[in-house]
């Protein structure tokens, strides 16, 4: 019964950062007139692939990249995005897949090791990579996605925490720029069509 508060205060917690999360990124100026703010999303960071490879934002440069933070114990929001994610990639042609990455960044350092995504990954598709690194690593670059998490129920005695994130999924261009971004239950279709716009 605690597992299911715990869970339902995430999932909720979960929708509310995605709101917000979608609000700052497509937020009105304060004078109403309903332009788009300016707001930098993306940047560098340094973390370590599913393999154990060292990567950065730079060893992407020339492809397109499809990015979401989440982690691998997430109960519901996570496979759901991820799976969104997939299925709008396989609705790609050849060409277009080419052109991009899909990339998974864990904000739980602690439990998804490289060996954990490595396991995780593939669950949802071929050509996603897993990333992780050290909680200063991926504080930084979540910083610099605007992506919001926090541990949840970090005093459990049983050590069983939730991750309480948001759910955007971000599509940076092959110069590492910000291209869009897709809300939690942006439907596959939806997406594959936008992507195939861009691609």
């Amino acid at each position: 019964m605690k597992r299911i508060v715990f869970i339902a205060i995430a999932a909720l917690a979960v929708v509310v950062a995605a709101t917000a999360g979608r609000f700052y990124l497509t937020g009105m100026h304060g004078d109403g007139s309903g332009g788009r703010a300016k707001v930098t999303i993306g940047g560098p960071f340094q973390l370590i692939d599913h393999t154990g490879k060292a990567v950065t934002d730079a060893d992407f440069r020339g492809k397109y990249t499809l990015i979401y933070f989440g982690y691998t114990y997430c109960p519901d929001v996570c496979p759901t995005s991820l799976s969104i994610m997939a299925d709008a990639l396989d609705m790609l042609d050849a060409d277009d897949l080419d052109k991009l990455v899909p990339i998974f960044i864990s904000v739980d350092p602690d439990r998804d090791t490289p060996a954990a995504l490595a396991d995780f990954v593939p669950h949802f598709h071929d050509k996603m990579i897993g990333m992780t690194g050290t909680h200063e690593q991926v504080k930084a670059a979540a910083r610099a996605f605007k992506s919001y998490y926090a541990k949840v129920n970090e005093d459990d005695p049983d050590g069983n925490y939730l991750m309480d994130h948001s759910s955007i999924t971000y599509l940076m261009g092959p110069d590492g720029l910000y291209a869009a971004h897709f809300s939690h239950g942006t439907p596959p279709e939806t997406m594959a069509k936008r992507l195939a716009d861009i691609l």
